[in-house]
């Protein structure tokens, strides 16, 4: 999973988000009934908790690009509370440069 967008070779101007991203932003708001701007914010608060630096989605982004994709959540029968769980491991194993190594381990 990568959070930019891979390079196409079109025209134009390249998406600057892959379909991951924007499916990841739309499932949190799916799954919290937010609106697109309190998405964004929530991802931001939640990336920059976890350490990552990356730029977010606005809500404009996220907008043009929900009509092309499908988020398929299944439908959840409980009416208690959510409990998310995010393995850091995994996003830090794929999101940081030399596969496997944790950013406090130089």
């Amino acid at each position: 999973m990568s959070w930019g967008a891979a390079v196409t070779g079109r025209r134009g101007r390249q998406q600057t988000y892959s379909d991951a991203a924007i499916q990841t932003c739309l499932s949190m708001k799916v799954l919290f009934g937010m609106a697109l701007r309190q998405t964004t914010g929530f991802v931001e608060s939640l990336l920059r908790l976890v350490g990552l630096n990356w730029t977010v989605p606005d809500f404009s982004t996220l907008s043009r690009r929900q009509k092309t994709l499908a988020v398929n959540i299944p439908y959840r029968g409980s009416k208690g509370p959510l409990h998310l769980l995010i393995p850091l491991g995994t996003l830090l194993r794929n999101a940081l440069p030399g596969s496997g190594q944790h950013r406090d381990q130089d």
